[in-house]
């Protein structure tokens, strides 16, 4: 896994844990990736005139989950093939059908402070029900603890 980067928005040394999947700069958080995209750094960064909201579409410039994870996240990663089943859950497409959920991701999404936002929204039985269908997807529980019906 590589070394964390300096950070090629706000400059903090060995911050950067996160790249622009386009033009895969090395930024450290979600206020830098926004400058980012916003003032063109990709092409500051990259020593070229283009920014990184002009190039083309995000399939260009693969990236991979090194890129987004450091070594301490390891514990976290869940395979690829098991995020893709989320994508082809019926019962997650319904929850998500619910506007007050839809809500909810958006706000958890945009906030600069998503620690204490999910701590909040674990409490909301909706949210509840979206992070154990979640976790029922990607972790599916061992059969040896389900009671038989």
């Amino acid at each position: 896994m590589r070394a964390p980067q300096p950070c090629g928005v706000c400059g903090a040394a060995g911050a950067a844990k996160y790249r622009c999947p386009r033009c895969a700069a090395a930024y450290c958080s979600v206020p830098c990736c926004r400058t980012h995209r916003a003032d063109g750094w990709a092409g500051r960064a990259q020593g070229s005139p283009t920014s990184c909201s002009a190039l083309s579409s995000p399939t260009d410039s693969p990236w991979s989950v090194d890129d987004i994870l450091a070594e301490d996240d390891e514990q976290d990663r869940v395979p690829l093939q098991r995020l893709k089943l989320l994508g082809e859950s019926e019962e997650l497409r319904g929850l998500l059908l619910n506007p007050h959920l839809r809500q909810l991701l958006l706000t958890v999404d945009q906030a600069e402070d998503k620690s204490s936002l999910m701590k909040k929204y674990m409490q909301e039985p909706l949210f509840v029900e979206f992070a154990d269908c979640c976790l029922r997807i990607v972790e599916p529980p061992e059969k040896e603890n389900i009671l038989p019906e």
